[in-house]
Parts: structure tokens; C-alpha cells; sequence
């Protein structure tokens, strides 16, 4: 009956690869002509091909915002939501938990603390976002020690490490209560605000490396092992009987999944919902089979949030915070998987 149930997804992959593939594409590619300088194809073939350097060029401008901001912006948006969206859907194959987000051992919290402590202290962006990375693998470190050493004496893993998930997230966001308490109201507080609120305004080339090893690091052992998170639905006698360490597998999962959530934190600021929505409407798609889910996730988080940060910059004259229009969009949906039942996906 589980077997039935893993492969009962409703598009054959080649089809949706195909389809998810040509999505991403044409969104990339609107993403990037779309804006408050739009670029069309044709000039966006002639940049491509080196046109806008020439001295004296019509392009120039066009050359200037597309390799200075419009591409770094795109190219964040779409690993920041394919980050999130891997990092949430291996959290809810962890945790047997559909309505599980990428926060929930406090990754986010974490690193939002890190980077309000570093722009207080007025560290230039490159420290803001190592802190912030930083901070937010001490969240998941503390949470996930502490919970290992409950779990010892009580037995209960899974509920134990969400609540001492709950427990950090709660005390790192005291801390930046404190912080935006003690911040100058004129300039510190309105940056560390803005920050929290998430978004690529600021987003260049340089960031974009800074996240990409880390996003690397997490995201090519999470889709190389994506099957055994199948396996982990089960419980621990059976999934041992299949030659699987429960334990092991679920650490390997938290440190993928701490990397590519702390490091998307750290660029984008508080993007919240990507990874709770998106792999919902994956399993939508094919099913809650792992091994399917998780590339899907990951196109699709990609897709996703470039689509809504075209929005976030198009849709009126000043320019919305991308967490604040992801809140607006992954809220009703919630909702809706509440009224459905969101246990009916697993």
C-alpha cells in the first residue's frame, strides 16, 4: 500500500522535467527583460554577445544594469528559492510533518540575530552575511545538541528536536528585540527592519558567489540521498531492517538543510513561506515520493520566487519587501491546506 501510494504521482517525470525545465527558462528569461528598465530580447541577445561594451553604445545602460543588478538579482532569487524549497521538504520528510518550514530548528531566527548583531554594530555587508550565515548554523547546532541529549532520556527525537527547535528560535528573537531596542530609531533600526523584511534589491555578483558554495555543498547530498528520506517515514526498526541509520541520515539531512537555509537567509534577508508552499504543490504534482519530490521542489522554488520577485519590483512604483508579498501569498494558501487537511499529502 505505501509502495502504491509513493509512485502514485499524477505527471510522468519526463513530462514534467520538460515542462519544469521550459518554465524556468521563460521565467528567467522575463525576469530578466522585466523591470523598471526593461530590456527586450533583441537587446538582450546583443548584450549577451558584448555589444553594450563597446564605447559609445546605445546599450550602455542596458549593459550596466543587467551585469551589475539584474542578473545577480535573478540568479539569487532563483537559488534562494530553490533553497528553500529543498530545505523545507527535506524537513517535512525528516519530520513527518507536511506543515514543517525550513526555520524550524530557529536556521532563520538565527541568522536574521546574526545579521542585526553585525549591521548594529555597523560591519560592512560582507561581515553581515558571514555572521548571519554563522549565526544561523549556531541556532541549528544548539537546537540540535540540545535536543540529542533530551532525546536520551525521554526517547522522543522527532517531538524533542521540534521543540528545542521552537525553544532557540524563541531566545534568538528575543535577541533581536534587544538589539532593534537598543539601535538608533534614525539608522540603525530602519536597516536592521528593512533587512528582516527580506529582498534582492541589493543583491550583486559577489553575493551570488557567497552563497553558492553552500548552496552546493547542501543541495547535491540532499538530492543524491533524497530516496532514504522515503525510508525514514517508516519507523526506525523497519528502516533499519532496510540498512538505513535513522540517526545518521537525519544529521546529514539537518546539515544540508541548515547550509542552503542559512546561506539564503544571510543574501535575502527573512523569506518566509517559500519552503513551506512550494513542496506542497509539488506533491500536488508527483506525489510525495522523495526522489521525485525533491528536484521538483527545487525547480519550482526557483520559478517561484523569481516570479514573485518580479512582482515585488513591477507591481507599483516603490518597490515591495520580498517577504512581506511571499507572507501574503503563503498565508491564504496555508489556510487553504488546513482546510483540506495538510496530512492527506503524506
Amino acid at each position: 500500500m505505501r509502495h502504491t501510494k509513493l509512485n502514485a504521482g499524477k505527471l510522468s517525470m519526463p513530462k514534467l522535467a520538460l515542462l519544469l525545465t521550459a518554465a524556468f527558462i521563460i521565467t528567467f528569461l522575463v525576469s530578466i527583460m522585466a523591470g523598471r528598465y526593461s530590456i527586450s530580447l533583441q537587446e538582450l541577445i546583443q548584450l549577451l554577445g558584448g555589444a553594450g561594451r563597446e564605447s559609445g553604445s546605445k546599450l550602455r545602460t542596458a549593459d550596466i544594469v543587467f551585469f551589475q543588478s539584474r542578473l545577480a538579482r535573478v540568479a539569487a532569487g532563483a537559488i534562494i528559492g530553490a533553497a528553500l524549497s529543498c530545505a523545507g521538504a527535506s524537513y517535512q520528510g525528516i519530520f513527518h510533518n507536511p506543515m514543517v518550514s525550513p526555520d524550524i530548528l530557529g536556521a532563520a531566527t538565527g541568522a536574521s540575530f546574526g545579521a542585526a548583531l553585525a549591521i548594529y554594530l555597523g560591519w560592512d555587508t560582507v561581515f553581515v552575511q558571514l555572521t548571519a550565515f554563522c549565526f544561523g548554523l549556531v541556532a541549528v547546532g544548539a537546537a540540535y545538541f540540545t535536543g540529542s541529549a533530551v532525546t536520551e532520556k525521554t526517547g522522543e527525537s522527532t517531538v524533542t528536536l521540534v521543540l528545542t527547535g521552537m525553544v532557540v528560535g524563541s531566545v534568538f528573537s528575543a535577541f533581536i528585540s534587544i538589539i532593534k531596542f537598543a539601535g538608533d530609531p534614525y539608522d540603525t533600526l530602519p536597516a536592521i527592519t528593512f533587512w528582516l523584511m527580506g529582498g534582492l534589491t541589493y543583491v550583486t555578483n559577489r553575493d551570488v558567489l557567497f552563497m553558492l558554495v553552500p548552496f552546493l555543498a547542501g543541495i547535491i547530498p540532499v538530492i543524491l540521498f533524497r530516496w532514504r528520506l522515503n525510508v525514514m517515514s517508516l519507523d526506525e526498526e523497519e528502516a533499519a531492517s532496510l540498512g538505513v541509520n535513522t540517526k545518521a541520515m537525519r544529521a546529514v539531512f539537518i546539515i544540508c538543510a541548515t547550509l542552503i537555509s542559512s546561506a539564503s537567509v544571510a543574501v535575502g534577508g527573512m523569506i518566509g513561506w517559500v519552503g513551506l508552499i512550494v513542496p506542497h504543490i509539488s506533491r500536488m504534482l508527483v506525489g510525495p515520493d522523495y526522489s521525485k519530490l525533491i528536484p521538483c521542489s527545487i525547480a519550482l522554488g526557483s520559478i517561484f520566487l523569481m516570479i514573485v520577485d518580479d512582482l515585488a519590483r513591477c507591481l507599483f512604483s516603490a518597490e515591495l519587501p520580498l517577504g512581506v508579498l511571499t507572507s501574503l501569498i503563503g498565508a491564504p494558501f496555508f489556510l487553504w491546506l488546513l482546510f483540506r487537511g495538510g496530512r492527506s499529502f503524506m
